[in-house]
């Protein structure tokens, strides 16, 4: 003890403080230098995450677009050799490609035919109000369990899009002189549109009454186009069939496209009034044929864990690739 005291009293305690501040002072240091370098660490990380992320998406996009334009190549050639459209052709069946070892990643696609349902665009022709497709929409929403209080909200919603007029249209040509009724083009009065135009079903998304569960089930009988349309018969469910086909009951609906989808698909006009027994008086107004011009394309694509969809409103016009219309990407 006597010799570590005397070992002790030959150190100042200046220099025993000048010590113990250089071990703080490499401790301090040690930290802050653990400190930048884990920082760095995580931006690195963080870096290399982002670019994993932004090659990812750029992936997806170019598999959905690619998607898209392999849809668009199957309508043309489905039309170009056939003007009635069923799901028998090629362009109904799902399509994409995935490694055989991950068959959850890839590209997945189909394309959905939007004239086997019913069109809301077609309550409304010429800026008037078609009662008659009024009532179809009506009886479509009493099978399919919406209430008319819904069913009511959905159609003033789809007017109030549009803009209409006071009075129908006499079909007079521009240039010409006016009858001078009050019918007449010449005096016919606007109402402006009041709402945003409908793009597609989920603009209705918000609606009072209208879940998310009954907006999918909406969703399989209904759609909004950008034009006025008739009904594909090879497409169409029974319920659509039911609504739209004067006098033809649901279950007599059910016969038919029971029939229809064991391949005996309608070829012409005349066919489908003959198979769904429509009275001579009706036929001529009957709007429903056996082609299409208007599909959605959706796609799904998944890489490294990260998936992108795509939907897309295609037109088809007579032999030409179909037009895209609109089309959004989601993640």
């Amino acid at each position: 003890m006597a010799a570590l005291n005397m070992a002790l009293s030959t150190y100042p305690a200046s220099a025993i403080r000048q010590g113990g501040s250089a071990i703080i002072s490499a401790l301090l240091t040690v930290a802050i230098v653990a400190v930048i370098a884990a920082g760095m660490l995580t931006r690195q990380s963080v870096m290399i995450r982002t670019v994993e992320a932004e090659q990812s998406r750029i992936q997806n996009s170019a598999a959905l677009m690619a998607g898209l334009d392999a849809s668009r190549m199957l309508l043309w050639d489905s039309r170009r050799k056939s003007r009635a459209i069923h799901p028998g052709q090629a362009w109904a069946q799902p399509f994409g490609q995935s490694p055989s070892d991950r068959p959850e990643e890839g590209f997945h696609g189909r394309l959905e035919d939007q004239q086997g349902k019913f069109n809301l665009r077609n309550l409304l022709r010429n800026g008037q109000l078609e009662i008659g497709q009024l009532r179809s929409f009506e009886r479509l929403c009493q099978m399919i369990s919406i209430s008319d209080v819904l069913c009511q909200s959905i159609s003033q919603r789809v007017l109030g899009s549009y803009t209409r007029f006071s009075t129908p249209a006499t079909g007079q040509v521009s240039g010409m002189f006016a009858s001078g009724r009050e019918t007449s083009s010449a005096t016919r009065k606007p109402i402006p549109a009041s709402l945003v135009t409908l793009r597609s079903l989920d603009d209705l998304q918000g609606m009072q009454g209208l879940s998310n569960q009954v907006l999918e089930r909406l969703k399989l009988y209904v759609c909004i186009l950008p034009a006025n349309t008739w009904v594909n018969s090879n497409t169409a469910s029974a319920e659509v069939l039911a609504a739209v086909v004067p006098g033809l009951s649901l279950p007599s609906a059910q016969t038919v496209v029971a029939e229809r989808d064991r391949g005996q698909w309608f070829a012409y006009r005349l066919e489908i009034i003959a198979r769904m027994q429509v009275p001579t008086q009706a036929a001529d107004g009957l709007e429903i044929g056996v082609a299409s011009e208007w599909f959605v394309f959706r796609g799904k694509a998944r890489r490294d864990g990260r998936q992108a969809s795509m939907e897309a409103l295609l037109y088809v016009r007579d032999d030409s690739v179909p037009h895209v219309i609109w089309s959004r990407i989601g993640v």
